[in-house]
């Protein structure tokens, strides 16, 4: 909602700026997917390790 309330304030300041904004905003979108895919793919990465790693841990409590 925030975003959208200082997109309106950039209309009323400056629309080319805006109207470019709201064009781009796809495309940077399209743009970042793939660094976000691998971001989740490295946090699950590193939980698996961190599961794997204090996996005994658990185990030795539950005794």
């Amino acid at each position: 909602m925030f975003t959208f309330l200082l997109w309106c304030l950039l209309l009323v300041v400056c629309w080319p700026i805006a109207i470019l904004a709201l064009i781009a905003y796809p495309f940077v979108w399209l743009l970042l997917l793939p660094l976000r895919i691998v971001g989740i793919a490295v946090d699950g990465v590193l939980h698996l390790i961190w599961a794997l790693f204090t996996f005994p841990a658990h185990v030795l409590r539950r005794i």
